[in-house]
């Protein structure tokens, strides 16, 4: 009898335990069940952001200036812009042999390396995002070695720009409405987490450029409302101009993943620059005719880096971001993926190293590559 009993028990807490393990089965179950559920909402929701990214860039606001939308919303309202930007980027430069001896031109590469996305019809429109972000704890702006010196640009805590920028084109139409027998043109589209030092005044924007020869530059000098960026002791000939500015949130450098930069060139209508980050979208435009982008844009280069005047952004050790540029010259060709020697146009830099790069055509032709350190 003393045996059945103990065998009772033994049974008996083996129901028990079984039980147990069917009521935390279920728990399991349920809460895997919502995991599951907030994931598909998530996906949706990531879905929807895309296409309603994908719209908003493509519905340009009716005129110059700067707009803000918000999800789902894809009506641009016009806002005030800020103030006047004072950002300045760092093209390369290179040195060429003429009949007057040596002079420094724009050079089309980054001042490290780099890849570019280049179209065999004219680019229409380009975005760049960060569809993966890991490791980054941190980053800041600093100085580094640049040219002759050093760079000169915003430094601190979260310092850096989103750039997406055009190849250097010598065949722009721009040149002769400028006065000019020829020159070299350059448009980048811009966010800076601050345009202008102190107050800090995040901000995108379009900056334009445009590099006359020296008999030109000397004959005409810059275009009227130009800044003069020349260095005539070193053969440097340089005018810039920026868009109007649209005041944006300054986004943490661990958060670059729902962020995305995009460009877009309208032949006889205006060039758009739209920032996302997450719902909220932000845009800056102007006239097509400031450099004439829709009639010769072919490459592009998008990337994290220094805030201005040939700076760095340095993150932390360990940081590994995927960047994808999407570019769009009416075909489902996949674009060629340049670099990474040798290409490029900014002079600002980060202090990842770059990965291989990979193409892709289809319904939409992008660009892709990781960069760590």
């Amino acid at each position: 009898m003393q045996s059945k009993k103990m065998m009772f028990g033994v049974r008996r807490l083996a129901v028990a335990a079984a039980a147990i393990g069917l009521a935390s089965a279920a728990g399991f179950t349920a809460s895997a069940a919502a995991q599951s559920s907030n994931d598909v909402k998530a996906l949706a929701l990531q879905d929807a952001l895309n296409s309603w990214h994908a719209s908003i860039k493509h519905l340009a606001p009716p005129t110059s200036g700067c707009f803000h939308a918000s999800y789902p919303s894809v009506l641009w309202k016009k806002v005030a812009c800020g103030s006047a930007p004072g950002y300045r980027s760092a093209p390369r430069w290179k040195t060429v042999h003429t009949a007057k001896g040596e002079k420094m031109l724009a050079e089309t590469a980054g001042n490290g390396t780099d890849y570019v996305a280049e179209t065999a019809n004219t680019t229409e429109s380009a975005v760049g995002s960060f569809p993966s972000v890991s490791g980054v704890t941190s980053e800041k702006g600093i100085n580094v070695p640049f040219g002759s010196g050093e760079s000169d640009g915003i430094t601190g805590k979260n310092q850096y720009t989103l750039q997406l920028n055009s190849d250097i084109n010598s065949s722009s139409a721009a040149c002769s409405n400028f006065g000019y027998e020829s020159c070299q043109v350059w448009v980048q589209f811009v966010y800076s987490t601050n345009n202008n030092g102190s107050p800090v005044e995040p901000q995108v924007f379009i900056q334009n450029w445009v590099f006359p020869s020296e008999d030109d530059y000397n004959n005409s000098g810059c275009p009227s409302g130009w800044q003069d960026a020349s260095d005539p002791s070193q053969g440097q000939y340089a005018c810039l101009v920026n868009s109007d500015a649209t005041n944006v949130p300054a986004v943490a450098a661990t958060s670059l993943g729902k962020l995305k930069l995009s460009g877009v060139a309208s032949a006889n209508g205006n060039d758009t620059v739209t920032f996302t980050d997450g719902t909220e979208a932000y845009s800056a435009s102007q006239p097509d005719s400031t450099n004439d982008l829709a009639s010769w844009w072919s490459q592009s280069e998008f990337n994290v880096v220094g805030n201005a005047g040939g700076s760095q952004a340095s993150f932390n050790s360990g940081s590994s971001i995927s960047v994808l540029l999407a570019v769009d010259d009416g075909s489902t060709d996949a674009p060629s993926c340049l670099g990474p020697s040798q290409t490029g146009t900014t002079g600002e830099t980060n202090n990842l190293n770059l990965g291989s790069c990979s193409a892709t055509g289809g319904s939409s032709p992008n660009i892709q590559f990781t960069e760590s350190n």
